[in-house]
C-alpha cells in the first residue's frame, strides 16, 4: 500500500492517521514545485492523497478513508458522522482557497463576495461544530474526530481564523494531542 501526499495537508494528514501502523509506503511530494508532475502521473484531478493498493487507485480522502476502514473491518460511518465529514470539508475546502488565493498575491480580506462566502462558510461551520465538540458529538477518537483535529491544527498551523467563540475546538485539538500516530503527523516537524 502507498499513499501519496504532503506532510502539510490535512486531507494527507487524517489518512495517515487512520493508516496508523498498518504498512504502507509515504510519498511526500511537493506538490505546487517538484512534485507536480509525479501528481500529474498518478492523479487526473491533480489533488492529495491517492492511495495506491495492489493496482487499485483511489483519489479522495473521503473514499480511501473508506477504503482502509472496510480493509481494517470498521463500521461504516453514519449519516450524522458523514454530515460532519461535509462540515469538515466544507471549511477545509474554504481555508484552502483562502491560502492559495492569498499565496498568489490576492488580497482576500477584501469585501469580494467570493471571499465573504468562504470566510462566512468557515465560521458558519466552525460555530456549528464547536457546539457539537461542547455536546460530545467527537468525544470518541474515530474517523471523524482524526479529520476534525486535522482541520483545527492545519487552520492554527496557517493562521487562517480568529478563534473568538470557538475556543472549544482548540481545547479539543490539545485534548486529542497525544491521540496515535498525531505527533508522528505534525506538519511543523
Amino acid at each position: 500500500m502507498k499513499l501519496i501526499g504532503s506532510t502539510t495537508s490535512p486531507y494527507v494528514r487524517r489518512i495517515r492517521i487512520l493508516l496508523g501502523e498498518e504498512p504502507h509506503e509515504f510519498v511526500n511530494l511537493d506538490i505546487y514545485g517538484e512534485g507536480r508532475d509525479e501528481l500529474r502521473k498518478t492523479n487526473p484531478t491533480l489533488k492529495i492523497p491517492v492511495l495506491e493498493d495492489g493496482g487499485q487507485e483511489i483519489y479522495d480522502s473521503r473514499i480511501i478513508a473508506r477504503y482502509i476502514s472496510a480493509q481494517q473491518g470498521r463500521d461504516p460511518l453514519t449519516w450524522d458522522q458523514q454530515n460532519q465529514l461535509t462540515m469538515i470539508d466544507g471549511a477545509n475546502d474554504s481555508a484552502v482557497i483562502l491560502l492559495l488565493s492569498e499565496r498568489s498575491g490576492i488580497d482576500t480580506s477584501r469585501d469580494v463576495m467570493f471571499y465573504n462566502l468562504q470566510r462566512e462558510r468557515i465560521m458558519t461551520t466552525l460555530r456549528t461544530l464547536a457546539a457539537m465538540v461542547d455536546e460530545g458529538e467527537f468525544d470518541d477518537w474515530q474517523y471523524p474526530s482524526m479529520c476534525l483535529y486535522c482541520l483545527v491544527d492545519w487552520l492554527d498551523f496557517r493562521d487562517l481564523v480568529d478563534w473568538t467563540g470557538v475556543e472549544s475546538l482548540l481545547s479539543f485539538r490539545d485534548r486529542h494531542r497525544e491521540e496515535p500516530w498525531v505527533a508522528r503527523t505534525d506538519p511543523r516537524a
